[in-house]
């Protein structure tokens, strides 16, 4: 679909690498293995058509171990394991083994650890196992498993018209503060703990255009009253921005994620092109502001780098080799920070452009804790982009940089109906995400209302868009940050 030249703001026209690696040769040596002498299991189950995500709470009951396997069997020779997390896995007919990894080996007397994995089912339905072994002594102690779950994924509903309860987070206990450097396992964004996490949050406009939005008052009210987990900082890079004055934006930048930093938000850097389309026209810009900004806060645990918005009109190839680039420029400066590379067709795994997301699955990016970009407006791209969408994130880390509750313009109406789809998706799926604008432009994808960042008041729904209203509603909702 073609772009019109008037939609400047862009889009979209229309680790650890993974833990799991099936086969034997893959699996990781279990070292100094003590029997268990007793343990406990408790597995849950999200289902929808063909395929699930599973997470395991294994708990040791008895002596200290220092390394383990897990064994269990699926009632169903229809039941395959996929992709997973915070464990090696390998399966034989309908048998099962997980072995731990580097960071969780080590089980106390009554410590627990938690793993998981995504999969595919193809019979009546998704039984849970039942029976579990580790190290090979049977789990006796109590298991929970879930019931059948649904075979189709749950409906999605308006939102309510009055927000949900909410309760606000524990004092001192920011999203920094309980999940600390984050990583990638297997297709999930994974805390300090290994669990996986979704971070919800919202996007600045052009800094060059809207300055003025991001002062003291709007950044506490997105980090208290939003309860917003992340802050995207949009750096344009061409339409009057980096180019123009590198030094100015790259500390611009460093301000912008010391704030976030400050109050307990990541801090995603959106290297921010749109046109031209091809990464590589900006590859050594790309590679001085990246070693910029990662030698500047390599000693934080909240950054997170975008390396490339919205590739389009090229090949999947070509992105991948900037990527490979650029991302060496990140790793000598900071090894830890999580890499977002952009996809084909305006970020949208190439379906803006009449592709999907094999090429990606087939040949991904060749470096550790990295994810890849996904870009809708819901009110022009609904069932078939959620469905690639949800095809991918079997198979590929994802994560929202950007969408919007109205059209690919960045203006129009809200969608209510599709937001409410794609949002619900995203946190069924844990794909983290960040809403398009946290500004006061005067189109429908701002979160406030035009002149709002022209006063001192932030908070509240007053000041607020229908699409502020909704963005609001769903970020300040309790977040999931599992810590065990």
């Amino acid at each position: 679909m073609n772009i019109p030249r008037s939609a400047r703001r862009h889009l979209l026209a229309a680790g650890a690498a993974a833990a799991l690696t099936l086969g034997a040769s893959t699996l990781l040596p279990t070292t100094n293995a003590m029997a268990a002498t007793g343990c406990a299991v408790t597995y849950t189950a999200n289902s929808w058509a063909g395929g699930f995500t599973a997470n395991i709470t294994i708990t040791n009951l008895g002596d200290a171990v220092d390394g383990w396997t897990l064994g269990f069997t699926f009632p169903d020779p229809g039941q395959r394991v996929g992709q997973g997390w915070s464990a090696t896995y390998q399966q034989s007919g309908q048998s099962v083994t997980a072995r731990n990894v580097s960071y969780n080996g080590s089980l106390a007397g009554g410590g627990s650890t938690t793993i998981g994995f995504n999969g595919t089912w193809t019979g009546a339905s998704n039984p849970s196992p039942t029976s579990f072994t580790l190290n090979g002594t049977v789990c006796t102690g109590s298991t929970t498993p879930t019931t059948p779950p649904p075979t189709t994924p749950p409906p999605t509903t308006p939102p309510p018209t009055t927000p949900p309860p909410t309760t606000p987070p524990p004092t001192g206990q920011t999203p920094v503060a309980i999940n600390g450097q984050l990583r990638v396992c297997g297709v999930n964004l994974c805390n300090q703990y290994g669990r996986p996490i979704q971070l919800r949050g919202m996007s600045t406009h052009g800094l060059q255009w809207f300055p003025h939005c991001y002062n003291d008052a709007s950044l506490d009210a997105l980090a208290t009253d939003w309860r917003s987990d992340l802050l995207r900082i949009a750096m344009y890079v061409q339409e009057d921005g980096y180019e123009t004055n590198p030094t100015a934006f790259t500390n611009r930048v460093n301000t912008l994620v010391d704030e976030a930093s400050e109050r307990g938000m990541y801090a995603l850097i959106d290297f921010h092109t749109l046109t031209p389309g091809d990464p590589m026209y900006n590859l050594e810009r790309a590679k001085t502001f990246f070693a910029n900004v990662a030698a500047r806060n390599a000693d934080k645990n909240n950054v997170i780098y975008e390396i490339a918005n919205e590739p389009n009109g090229v090949s999947w190839q070509t992105i991948k080799n900037y990527a490979e680039q650029v991302i060496p420029v990140i790793r000598a400066n900071d090894p830890d920070g999580i890499v977002i590379v952009g996809t084909r067709g305006w970020s949208s795994l190439g379906v803006s452009e009449g592709g999907n997301a094999t090429e990606v699955i087939n040949n991904p990016v060749n470096a550790a804790n990295v994810m890849y970009a996904f870009h809708f407006y819901a009110a022009s791209h609904r069932d078939s982009y959620r469905a690639e969408l949800e095809r991918a994130a079997a198979r590929l880390p994802m994560f929202v940089t950007e969408f919007g509750t109205v059209s690919y313009t960045g203006d129009g109406g809200v969608d209510t109906a599709s937001s409410t789809a794609w949002v619900d998706l995203m946190d069924r799926l844990k794909i983290s995400y960040a809403n398009w604008t946290y500004s006061d432009k005067a189109e429908g994808s701002a979160a406030f209302k035009p002149g709002t960042c022209n006063g001192s008041t932030y908070a509240g729904t007053a000041v607020l868009t229908e699409s502020g209203n909704f963005m609001r509603n769903r970020i300040r909702t309790p977040d999931n940050f599992p810590t065990s």
